[in-house]
Parts: structure tokens; C-alpha cells; sequence
């Protein structure tokens, strides 16, 4: 696993680079959190690649225990990805929820993300 530091101002994004899973427990994800928090991060970027599938599926539980931590610790998340594969109903508007609130975006490229986290909207 690498951490790219993306420093925005008085923001540190720190985007997480690997190329197996790095979540595929509900605990990978709060020893993600932890580890870049007590790093210095402010918000975290990490790709749909590196996540668990089961994560996706809601009933699972892992993103809703996962994105509450975030939240807690008032850590933004960007996830990275192509999320048109998740066709369930209930995924997309957890996906829409979660973009619409801010902290959390599942969004399409790191470029995106580095916008929305800098508290700028991308022209669509």
C-alpha cells in the first residue's frame, strides 16, 4: 500500500495506491482510518479496486459501519470508481445520498475528488 499526499492548502488528501484489497473487513477500513488520521490526513481517497465487493452490497453492512467511522471522525472519502456496475436500486441511491452530502463522494476519477475536496464542484 502507498499514500500520495495531495496538500491543499492547509488540507492534506492522502490517496491510497495498491494493487490488492486493502478493505475487505470492517476492521481494514478503521485501520485505514486510524492509520491515515493519526498521519495527519484530513480526507482519504481510495479506489473501488482496492475495496472488498461486499462492501456494495448494502446488506452486508461493511459500508455503512465503515462511512459512520468517517463520519465520527469527521474524515472525508472519496471513492473512486466506475459505480454504473452496481445496478441495485438501493445502492445508487446510497451512492446519491452520499454524494449529496459531502463528506462521503463516490466519484469517477481523482481529479474529481481533489476538486470536491478542495470545497470546488466540477462543471459537468
Amino acid at each position: 500500500m502507498n499514500i500520495i499526499s495531495h496538500p491543499m492548502g492547509d488540507v492534506q488528501v492522502g490517496e491510497v495506491t495498491s494493487d490488492k484489497l486493502i478493505i475487505e473487513t470492517t476492521e481494514d477500513g478503521l485501520d485505514l482510518l486510524g492509520n491515515l488520521y493519526y498521519q495527519g490526513f484530513d480526507s482519504i481517497i481510495i479506489h473501488e479496486a482496492n475495496i472488498t465487493p461486499s462492501f456494495f452490497d448494502l446488506k452486508t453492512g461493511i459500508a455503512g459501519e465503515i462511512l459512520q467511522k468517517f463520519s465520527n471522525y469527521r474524515m472525508r472519502l472519496a471513492i473512486i470508481g466506475d459505480f454504473d456496475k452496481y445496478p441495485g436500486k438501493s445502492i445508487q441511491d446510497f451512492i446519491r445520498e452520499s454524494n449529496r452530502g459531502g463528506r462521503i463522494n463516490f466519484l469517477s476519477s481523482v481529479s474529481e475528488a481533489l476538486e470536491r475536496m478542495s470545497g470546488r464542484r466540477c462543471a459537468e
